[in-house]
């Protein structure tokens, strides 16, 4: 499992403990932004030529900024402890950190796609 997955995983998980009326507004919004981000990277996948490659690859890091502050805003509205707070900002700024290193680095179009979506 990749990182990406893992973080959508981790946010699933502590998102099944908001309140019901969040179900629609809050929750909907997590789940759109963390399931983007492997989205987007499978989207890279497909493609052969660097410039369609890493076009994706430039989406994903506002779907990652976005579940980011969806994650300091349902804390905020104290949805789930600091310590859930700490270890999914750490995760999803790790993966930044990997999209913006994948995307500019020029070898990356060598590596077996699975290996791409487990970095």
């Amino acid at each position: 499992m990749g990182k990406t997955d893992f973080f959508t995983l981790r946010v699933y998980g502590v998102i099944k403990g908001f309140p019901k009326e969040e179900v629609c507004s809050l929750m909907s919004r997590h789940e759109k932004a963390v399931s983007s981000i492997p989205a987007d990277i499978t989207k890279g996948c497909r493609w052969d030529s660097q410039p369609d490659f890493v076009k994706p690859l430039h989406i994903a890091p506002g779907s990652a900024n976005e579940a980011e502050y969806h994650l300091i805003l349902s804390n905020d509205l104290t949805y789930f402890n600091s310590r859930d707070l700490e270890v999914l900002c750490k995760l999803v700024n790790e993966i930044k950190a990997m999209l913006i290193t994948l995307s500019g680095k020029p070898g990356h179009l060598n590596k077996p796609r699975r290996l791409l979506l487990n970095t």
